[in-house]
């Protein structure tokens, strides 16, 4: 999922207390969470992210307000740009960041590969599921955007598996990104093929039950919510939250499971600020960082923490695993793989 949407920008303490108090997230009492500010940790952090921008506002907010004595300066981007944006600064032999929170473990995999990020194996992991962090400790997952199938309740057969969709009823009615364009999509196709009851013969079924397979999820959820198609793949929040608000749309975690885009965070081999980067993946991890991910509408990772309305409770629903090293090895044949199946 990216938005490329560019936004650089540097935190004065006076904007600093303007978000803490004017977010709508109840941050005061959000900070009771934290038993008291840790001032130990300090100096400067620079943040790369692909967080939707309000989201980064509010993630660096909340993070400057547990550890005071550290100012965060911050780069957003869609997760492709910001790579661009690192390798050339790697090609220079001037990294910017300490600290990274970005879209997807495919992208970490590849920065793992060209040995740009260092462990952090005792990072506050627990109460999430084991998936999420990698063997190493190069990187964690810090919420679940999960993909499933999403259906306008107007459709006469309601799917509870994924195979489901190769009914006839669902023949022409359904539509999904394309994973040229998505990273939830592409996290996807690598979840199914290397899930043996799925696989590729799941997305020749699709391809044989006449699907689209274009663009990004949002023209997905705009296609599906008003009828245009019946069904879709589609990210869990787009879909939950417009059927909170009485849209007539339904949201399916299939029984097979659901992939994931984990927004994963890790520290730089290159970082200044070790200390600083650290922490604020303690922060990302912690009970405060994870009610802050449900307050913005996500589906937090860790165990005990209340979910946003209409989301299920962690540990009721399957999630398909990805080896993302094998997904990485795979990824450019697989693009072009799915181009020919849906050309």
């Amino acid at each position: 999922m990216q938005n490329t949407t560019r936004s650089h920008i540097l935190y004065s303490a006076r904007r600093r207390q303007v978000l803490a108090t004017g977010l709508g997230l109840g941050l005061s009492a959000f900070s009771l969470g934290i038993a008291r500010a840790n001032t130990a940790v300090k100096g400067d952090l620079v943040l790369y992210t692909s967080q939707l921008l309000q989201d980064a506002q509010q993630t660096v907010a909340a993070f400057e307000q547990a550890y005071p004595n550290v100012k965060v300066r911050w780069v957003r981007d869609g997760t492709t740009q910001l790579l661009t944006k690192l390798r050339a600064e790697f090609a220079a032999g001037a990294p910017q960041p300490d600290v990274l929170l970005i879209a997807d473990e495919l992208a970490m995999a590849g920065l793992k590969r060209e040995d740009r990020l260092q462990p952090y194996k005792d990072a506050p992991f627990e109460g999430f599921p084991a998936s999420l962090r990698e063997p190493g400790g190069y990187w964690y997952g810090t919420k679940l955007i999960t993909t499933g199938i999403a259906y306008n309740t107007a459709a006469k057969m309601a799917p509870k598996r994924w195979w489901d969709l190769q009914q006839p009823e669902a023949l022409g009615q359904i539509d999904m990104p394309s994973p040229l364009y998505s990273g939830a999509a592409m996290v996807m196709v690598e979840a199914f093929t290397q899930h043996p009851n799925l696989g590729w013969k799941y997305y020749e079924m699709l391809a044989k039950q006449k699907t689209i397979a274009q663009g990004g999820n949002g023209g997905v959820f705009k296609n599906v919510s008003s009828g245009a198609k019946l069904y879709a793949a589609l990210v869990d929040f787009l879909a939950i939250r417009s059927e909170q608000k009485g849209a007539p749309i339904h949201f399916v975690f299939p029984e097979e499971g659901v992939s994931a885009v984990t927004e994963p965070v890790a520290v730089l081999k290159t970082a200044r600020n070790v200390d600083a980067a650290r922490a604020f993946v303690d922060f990302c991890l912690s009970a405060p960082g994870q009610e802050l991910v449900a307050r913005q509408g996500m589906m937090p990772a860790r165990a005990g923490i209340i979910p946003p309305p209409g989301f299920p409770k962690l540990g009721s629903f399957k999630l398909l695993n990805v080896d993302a090293d094998r997904a990485l090895d795979a990824v450019e044949a697989d693009k072009k793989r799915f181009s020919a199946l849906f050309a």
